[in-house]
């Protein structure tokens, strides 16, 4: 047992030292990241449901806001799995409040042709459809939403992924819009927070965000406007998913 501890001690001790180290060149980071992004530019973050912007995308959000971004929301659901659908709108718009999305800048769409259902697979060239009309109408030069994995598996975050990658592939999308998709990892690194880091350092193909702990709690906050959804293995997600501190992601 006392191996065990001095083990657990030693992994944080680790995990804080390239904490820190990132954010002593957090400064060169964000510049190199500018670069490759654009600062100022226009970006969509496309979800499926209301808490997916907090409870997967918090880091990029607030990173792209270091980069003064303007940040869109689509979100393609009311998230009314449970007939919960108005609550979860009224949240999502509580969240991305906090996040420092303006309002006018968030779409929700509620539409018995994308349900918020994990058996229901999207019809992909619908998503598309929407998701290039949202791009032409906002000016819209880069993309991020979920990878092929969807960070959680489901149908409906895979169905984004879907549909941008048919978009791009197809030469749909404007000139100079790039497509950015967040990284799926496995169930252990998914639940280790900042542990997680070195890993994250080493294994990132293009971009990566890392929360100092005042964005951290504003991640906190933001998912905690979802109080509808904040049962009790949500709340452990908030302690423990890398996913509230960290976001690796990678160009198609």
């Amino acid at each position: 047992m006392e191996a065990m501890w001095l083990l657990c001690v030693a992994a944080a001790v680790v995990a804080w030292g390239f904490l820190w180290v990132w954010d002593s060149s957090e400064r060169v980071k964000s510049r190199e990241q500018g670069g490759r992004l654009g600062a100022e530019s226009r970006t969509l973050l496309a979800i499926a449901h209301p808490d997916d912007e907090a409870m997967f995308f918090a880091p990029t959000v607030l990173g792209l806001a270091r980069l003064r971004h303007w940040v869109y929301l689509l979100c393609f659901s009311a998230g009314n799995y449970y007939n919960q659908g108005e609550t979860r709108k009224k949240e999502l718009l509580q969240s991305c409040d906090v996040l420092g999305i303006p309002l006018s800048r968030v779409m929700i769409i509620d539409s018995r042709d994308f349900p918020d259902d994990p058996g229901v697979q999207w019809d992909t060239e619908h998503v598309a459809s929407v998701l290039l009309q949202h791009i032409e109408v906002n000016g819209i030069n880069l993309v991020v939403t979920f990878d092929a994995g969807g960070v959680s598996g489901h149908s409906n975050h895979i169905a984004l992924y879907a549909a941008v990658r048919a978009l791009h592939s197809e030469g749909k999308l404007p000139k100079g819009c790039s497509v950015l998709t967040l990284q799926s990892v496995n169930v252990l690194r998914k639940y280790i927070s900042l542990l997680d880091l070195p890993l994250s350092l080493l294994h990132t193909q293009d971009v990566l965000f890392v929360l100092n702990s005042k964005e951290v709690a504003q991640a906190k906050r933001a998912m905690s406007c979802h109080r509808s959804q904040l049962l009790w293995f949500r709340r452990l997600y908030i302690l423990f998913s890398r996913y509230m501190r960290i976001n690796s992601l990678s160009f198609l």
